[in-house]
């Protein structure tokens, strides 16, 4: 499961907390960032990443499609084009899917 919702919403995310999100390193961030053009961290005045909302969840479908899927990075991207919509929905579900799996083993833990 990549990433922990308990987590309160910010603006800007550091390269380092978006890595901690996912359980990856920070090195792997920054590749996804130069492979998929729908990554477009700012940059502060020191030159240090500041990823928004919308970059997290673009890393939450590329690392569904990568770690969890197994697409290759030309295949994540060429189901990204082809059916973008589709694969957000995909994402979404499993996401969904994943907080009940978390809820219903805590609730067996709990009995």
């Amino acid at each position: 499961m990549p990433v922990k919702d308990e987590e309160p919403k910010k603006m800007f995310y550091s390269i380092g907390e978006v890595a901690r999100m996912f359980n990856v390193n920070t090195s792997l961030i920054r590749f996804w960032e130069g492979e998929f053009d729908i990554i477009r961290p700012q940059k502060n005045k020191k030159g240090n990443r500041l990823f928004t909302q919308k970059d997290v969840d673009n890393f939450h479908i590329i690392y569904h499609l990568v770690k969890e899927r197994g697409f290759t990075l030309q295949g994540a991207k060429d189901k990204m084009k082809g059916n973008p919509n589709d694969t957000v929905n995909n994402a979404e579900v499993v996401k969904s899917l994943q907080k009940v799996k978390s809820f219903l083993l805590e609730l067996k833990e709990q009995l």
